[in-house]
């Protein structure tokens, strides 16, 4: 026990550890942080938690360029923020997806088609890396990412206003609330399936020589 922080001190002094502990990495850390307070703010009723989500949201959705433009700025890119980068992006979008089903704003139907993909392809990913193959995010894939994070900027702008509104205008509002949901979630759909099927095609080597092995 004595030893335990000598031997944690070591390891923060340790370059391979200052690799891994770049600004890039922690904003992509810290957007997998702020999904579960997002996801917690938006059962709280009231107009403040319901703003609060959006902000938030915003910020991480700001965090994603950022930490990709911090990398190559100042060149702190690395096969771990290769590989944290789109797996942030999708807990960050699957997390309020989810939400978003059981809030009733998104068709379940929907909600499954993209974690499907999302976790197929984080799968594929992820052993890759364990090959020590970085399959680095392509534009298909930040396109389908921005479709959806345009989604949830729209439903929780949503949210914020229903909150705003007189009573009496709920109905109406709710309809076209819906209406300017589903569009933007059919257009995500369409692009993350799009940008799996890509995906698959541009790596097919590599998946058939894993599957021959």
């Amino acid at each position: 026990r004595d030893e335990e922080p000598a031997n944690i001190q070591s390891a923060i002094r340790n370059p391979q550890f200052a690799i891994y502990m770049t600004l890039p990495n922690l904003l992509a850390f810290a957007r997998i942080g702020v999904t579960f307070v997002i996801m917690g703010l938006l059962v709280v009723p009231g107009t403040f938690a319901k703003a609060l989500a959006l902000a938030l949201f915003l910020l991480a959705a700001l965090s994603d360029w950022l930490d990709g433009w911090i990398a190559r700025r100042y060149g702190q890119t690395s096969a771990l923020g290769a590989l944290l980068d789109p797996i942030a992006d999708k807990v960050l979008v699957l997390g309020l997806l989810v939400t978003f089903v059981q809030l009733g704003l998104v068709d379940a139907w929907m909600g499954v088609v993209i974690m499907i993909r999302e976790l197929g392809i984080t799968a594929v990913r992820l052993y890759a890396a364990h090959r020590e193959i970085v399959i680095a995010a392509e534009r298909a894939g930040k396109n389908k990412t921005i479709s959806q994070m345009l989604t949830i900027i729209v439903a929780l702008a949503g949210l914020v206003l229903r909150e705003l509104i007189h009573p009496e205008q709920a109905s109406a509002f709710d309809a076209r609330m819906s209406v300017a949901v589903l569009a933007c979630m059919w257009v995500a759909v369409a692009l993350t399936v799009y940008s799996g099927v890509m995906f698959l095609w541009r790596n097919r080597r590599f998946l058939l020589d894993e599957a021959s092995r």
